[in-house]
């Protein structure tokens, strides 16, 4: 590779972390940025002038911050998702329906992203939002994809992030996780058993499209004590089709 190519693909990368502290921090000095990303703090704060001149950054009184124009850009990803309304409509149905939190993820470079969460009457708070990632492994979303994906493709998402220890429950060891699938799609739905976040538990329905490709998976999330394995088979599970039928039927992902 040139050595031209070389440097220009380091700077992007820097750009990113940089971005990606200022999104953890919400605001940050050149000094704490620098100590995050692990550079001079003269080569951060020439990315942080070059940011803020693109308008990416705003500068006030010596700390940065992520500019508003990311607002448009996430409606322009929103745009993206074909029938975005239909999804959150039915997204809404379904948390009102359950009391519980209901969402909907696609998958993105192996990740589960979040792209729209309702909460119903006793929906407890989660740290999930739209644009989050989350390991594929350890949540119901996830495990539902991977369970429509071609195996090659389940396995390489698998090592790829490389299925860490979320909690005590995660399954960590990607032949067990295997076998796991081939139960979610003869049931038709995945469970997270307390697997990322103890306390919790999610079930998760995958959702594909006319071709039987998977584009995404609808997910009820709740406390233990009120997500049973009798309230799944006899309530939730019906709930989340219904609601997976009218997005499938409606909705294209572009």
């Amino acid at each position: 590779m040139p050595e031209q190519s070389r440097r220009t693909v380091d700077a992007v990368h820097t750009a990113c972390d940089i971005l990606d502290v200022l999104q953890t921090r919400e605001r940050a000095g050149v000094t704490e940025i620098a100590e995050e990303v692990g550079l001079a703090k003269g080569a951060v704060h020439r990315h942080l002038v070059t940011l803020n001149n693109r308008e990416y950054v705003v500068n006030e009184d010596g700390e940065y911050r992520l500019s508003l124009r990311y607002l448009d850009m996430a409606n322009q990803v929103k745009g993206m998702v074909g029938n975005y309304d239909v999804i959150a409509g039915e997204l809404q149905n379904l948390a009102e329906a359950t009391g519980e939190i209901a969402q909907f993820a696609t998958e993105e470079h192996g990740w589960v992203t979040y792209v729209y969460k309702s909460t119903g009457d006793s929906g407890i708070q989660t740290a999930s939002s739209a644009g989050k990632r989350e390991y594929m492994h350890s949540t119901s979303l996830g495990k539902a994809m991977l369970a429509e994906m071609d195996e090659e493709r389940a396995r390489d998402i698998l090592a790829d992030h490389e299925m860490p220890k979320k909690t005590e429950h995660t399954c960590t060891d990607a032949e067990a996780l295997m076998e796991l699938l081939s139960d979610v799609r003869e049931r038709g739905y995945a469970l997270d058993n307390e697997e990322n976040i103890t306390g919790l538990r999610c079930v998760g329905m995958p959702l594909t499209d006319s071709d039987s490709d998977v584009f995404g998976a609808v997910s009820v999330s709740g406390p233990v004590s009120r997500m049973t394995d009798e309230r799944i088979d006899s309530e939730i599970a019906e709930t989340l089709e219904r609601s997976t039928n009218v997005i499938e039927i409606n909705s294209k992902f572009a």
